[in-house]
């Protein structure tokens, strides 16, 4: 992602904007140090919230999940 000094991003703010928005996000630094990222208003921003439990009813655990293989593992470790 490219970074631009304020000083440019003020005098080159129109055309920044316009890549932004088609989907070139840039950053804004204040004396070589990231300040800001601009981005188009309709890309994700990775903030979306995870749904809880909509997988329910298509995944079955067995009941006796947590003794699967137990025999294998036994004998892989000498138990």
């Amino acid at each position: 992602m490219e970074a631009i000094n304020i000083h440019e991003a003020k005098t080159h703010l129109s055309r920044l904007v316009e890549q932004a928005a088609n989907g070139e996000p840039f950053q804004i630094a204040k004396a070589g140090k990231p300040m800001v990222k601009v981005v188009a208003l309709d890309a994700p921003t990775g903030n979306v919230a995870r749904r809880l439990g909509f997988l329910v009813g298509a995944i079955v655990v067995p009941d006796d999940f947590d003794r699967m293989g137990e025999g294998e593992i036994e004998q892989l470790f000498g138990a």
